[in-house]
């Protein structure tokens, strides 16, 4: 039967409306953006990292336990950090935890963070090889990653931060690890966590790598964690302070804060603080500051009390 032009108009107009629909919500997609209220005071702006910690922390598989140490577990660090720094913000890494797949031990940390009164602001994770050659290796970083995100979002951390990991003979590509970190980003915004790419390791997590990928990947789930140390080794203050201008640009609520690096070859490198705040400062970066003492000795509590020190001295400082 020939369709009338009152059906046909009923059936177009209906049709436009749902593409007007499909397309309001493809637009709402994209514009989604993570939002988080930061707090203002210095001090609250302060995390603690467990990495410096690991020494002392009582969890499986933990090769660097020193039983010369008086043990924590990760349900204790937060109360601890608090106890020994007044410090209610702290960004433990996956590892670190009991156990990284049971729920109820995920109930049991948040109800010991909030117990002390403390904020999980960060969830850190080893990653995985995302710009590996072989596509299943790729994908296995990729469920890695899907891993920590439910995580974070069962103890209550708004991002995690995943590692670079880079294998010998393999160059750095920008397009594979986009490729692969994109489809973390996309599962991040459906959990809404953000996903931090941290300048770590040189070569597979050098900062100019990371940037090149998060402004290929154009989501703004994926974001830098700007590491104050890392970057120095084989390189100067000037270029490091240079580099750390493009991992704030894209920085959301996480930097690691560091005064001193000591390589694995034994070298030490003392960084510029007062000139990395300032870069902060002037990327507008409202995000915390994670405490991450690497000062050389075996005390990672005295190291970790000048660290607060020095960083609350800095974030107090006129601009």
């Amino acid at each position: 039967m020939p369709q009338s032009r009152r059906d046909f108009l009923k059936e177009l107009s209906a049709l436009t409306a749902a593409a007007g629909l499909a397309g309001s919500a493809d637009l709402q997609a994209a514009q989604k953006k993570p939002k988080m209220h930061f707090p203002t005071a210095p001090r609250d702006r302060l995390a603690i990292t467990s990495y410096p910690f690991r020494t002392f922390i009582d969890f499986p598989n933990n090769r660097q336990r020193d039983t010369s140490k008086p043990a924590m577990t990760m349900l204790e660090f937060p109360a601890k950090m608090v106890e020994m720094f007044g410090i209610h913000n702290i960004n433990p890494v996956f590892n670190h935890f009991g156990s990284t797949t049971d729920p109820t031990y995920f109930a049991s940390l948040r109800e010991a963070i909030a117990k002390a009164g403390s904020h999980i602001v960060d969830l850190g994770m080893d990653g995985g090889f995302f710009y590996a050659p072989d596509a299943d290796l790729r994908q296995k970083g990729v469920d890695g990653c899907m891993k920590a995100i439910d995580a974070a979002v069962a103890v209550g951390s708004p991002s995690i931060r995943a590692h670079i990991r880079g294998q010998r003979n393999v160059e750095p590509n920008v397009d594979l690890a986009a490729e692969t970190l994109s489809k973390v980003a996309d599962y991040g915004v459906g959990k809404n966590i953000v996903v931090n790419l941290e300048n770590d390791s040189p070569g597979s997590e050098d900062p100019y790598f990371i940037v090149h990928i998060i402004e290929k990947v154009n989501n703004p789930y994926l974001r830098a964690l700007p590491d104050f140390g890392n970057s120095i080794r084989g390189h100067d203050q000037d270029w490091n302070v240079e580099a750390l201008k493009g991992m704030f640009a894209h920085a959301f609520n996480m930097s690691h804060v560091k005064e001193h690096l000591r390589s694995r070859d034994g070298n030490d490198f003392h960084i510029d603080l007062p000139r990395i705040f300032a870069v902060a400062r002037a990327a507008n970066y409202r995000g915390y500051f994670s405490m991450e003492c690497d000062s050389g000795t075996d005390d990672p509590y005295e190291g970790t009390k000048q660290l607060v020190e020095m960083t609350l001295k800095n974030l107090s400082s006129p601009a």
